[in-house]
């Protein structure tokens, strides 16, 4: 790895949606899906408040030295009854801005979302990554997740 780059992780405010759009359309998959437009389609700022007013939810970006958002992530924490009631974190959307990637950012980000699971009282954290994403597969790996299901999706 390159050197690493220490980030401060932050709670998302709706002036960071853009740098999180952004992101998430810089990638094979995500460009298809997102519209990255000046202005902003106004559904990711109605995406936005949604997330932010969920007590389970965490979106949170990563900021380097100079305060500019590079990376983000969201974590939500799933109550449930398997497990013997165990709740669960989720990792969705885990991104670093293509010019920051191999610093380190994405793996302090992953760890920040464990400790803030466990703390929460989490017994697992889950995520899900596409099975053509053999980078992320790789790094996800590297930072102890196991492969242990087979995700389906249906889309509407």
């Amino acid at each position: 790895m390159a050197t690493v780059s220490q980030v401060t992780i932050r709670r998302a405010r709706r002036d960071d949606v853009g740098h999180i759009v952004a992101m998430l359309a810089d990638d094979p998959l995500g460009g298809p899906r997102e519209r990255l437009e000046d202005p902003l389609p106004h559904a990711y700022f109605d995406a936005f408040e949604r997330v932010a007013g969920d007590r389970n939810i965490q979106l949170v970006v990563a900021e380097d030295g100079e305060g500019a958002v590079v990376g983000c992530l969201q974590l939500c924490i799933l109550p449930g009854l398997s497990s013997q009631g165990a709740s669960r974190g989720l990792l969705e959307d885990v991104r670093v801005a293509s010019h920051c990637r191999s610093r380190g950012i994405g793996e302090q980000l992953v760890q920040w979302a464990v400790a803030e699971a466990r703390a929460n009282g989490c017994k697992l954290v889950e995520l899900l990554t596409h099975h053509t994403r053999v980078d992320a597969q790789r790094f996800y790996e590297r930072l102890g997740f196991a492969r242990s299901h087979v995700g389906m999706t249906l889309r509407f």
